[in-house]
């Protein structure tokens, strides 16, 4: 026989508190308990569903949702495959173990001595995570991210500029994210989402197993594209600071010059839109410098022309 509880000793056991499980009753997402003489009395069929609504609420569902969920789980078609979909959605998307460090370790690390105002923005990056009861540690859940932030204190950059720097790079790494979640629901998961119902057990089931194998593509995509950048871009900056101390009369300069269509569509095709125009900036440097050449030599040849014999 299924045991039979108290609405205080359901709150209890549950964790949720007694006015929490009536507004769930009221609202349709737990099932009214069963009435013996004047007691009310819940199962343990009461207490499984309070706890899926506590997993579902932690997993970021709003009621309404887990209303329709759990409609969809009465109605027998199964709550197991949504459940295990969104386990792999929220699951961790890198390989990384979070470790503990001290606070004697991390001042350590950042040259010995305390800097609190430093510690503030790293908790509030999410970069240190602070231990309850515990206000000499952390949990560091990316030990990548916080080693990169030593080797660039190493380098020189002040702790608060390594801030500023991250603050900038998760708005735009957060905008590829969207991007990059836009575009594989359009193409590959719009047809388990946007349908008139929720996905069955086996739709879920085969979208769970997709998002594990769709999961590292972004991360290979932003790493491919990166070291792309960094190679074009890095050359380009670092010829631009050595050109900085140059004689003026060899500084570049910038000029609009019109480029014929045609031209401009062969250097494309041989070099890339992106190096098109580092390319045509090269091949002018090195016509001048042909020509320079060639001036130099007919200015030092014996007879005043190359084409000419003695």
């Amino acid at each position: 026989m299924d045991k039979t509880y108290r609405i205080e000793d359901l709150a209890h056991l549950s964790g949720a508190t007694v006015r929490t499980i009536r507004a769930y009753q009221d609202r349709g997402l737990l099932p009214r308990p069963e009435r013996r003489g004047r007691a009310n009395l819940y199962s343990d069929a009461h207490l499984v569903r309070l706890r899926q609504i506590a997993d579902l609420l932690d997993r970021g569902y709003t009621l309404a949702s887990i209303k329709e969920l759990l409609e969809a789980w009465d109605a027998g078609r199964g709550l197991g495959g949504v459940l295990g979909l969104a386990a792999e959605v929220d699951g961790p998307w890198s390989d990384e173990q979070a470790v503990r460090i001290s606070r004697a370790e991390l001042n350590e690390r950042f040259g010995g001595a305390p800097d609190d105002a430093a510690v503030a923005d790293a908790v509030e990056l999410g970069v240190l995570e602070p231990v309850p009861g515990d206000e000499d540690s952390f949990v560091v859940p990316s030990p990548q991210e916080l080693s990169v932030a030593v080797e660039l204190y190493a380098a020189g950059v002040p702790l608060s500029a390594i801030a500023g720097h991250l603050r900038e790079l998760r708005g735009q790494v957060e905008h590829i994210a969207a991007r990059f979640l836009e575009f594989t629901t359009e193409h590959v998961f719009a047809r388990y989402l946007d349908g008139p119902h929720r996905p069955t057990e086996a739709e879920a089931a085969e979208a769970a197993s997709l998002v594990r194998r769709l999961r590292p593509l972004a991360q290979h995509t932003v790493d491919a594209e990166l070291a792309r950048a960094m190679r074009l871009l890095a050359g380009r900056h670092l010829r631009q600071h050595l050109g900085a101390g140059e004689k003026p009369d060899t500084l570049k300069m910038d000029r609009n010059v019109a480029i014929p269509v045609a031209t401009m569509r062969v250097v494309e095709a041989l070099v890339g839109p992106e190096q098109a125009a580092e390319f045509i900036t090269l091949a002018a440097e090195r016509e001048v410098r042909a020509r320079s050449l060639d001036r130099l030599a007919a200015n030092h040849s014996p007879s005043g022309d190359l084409d000419e014999t003695p």
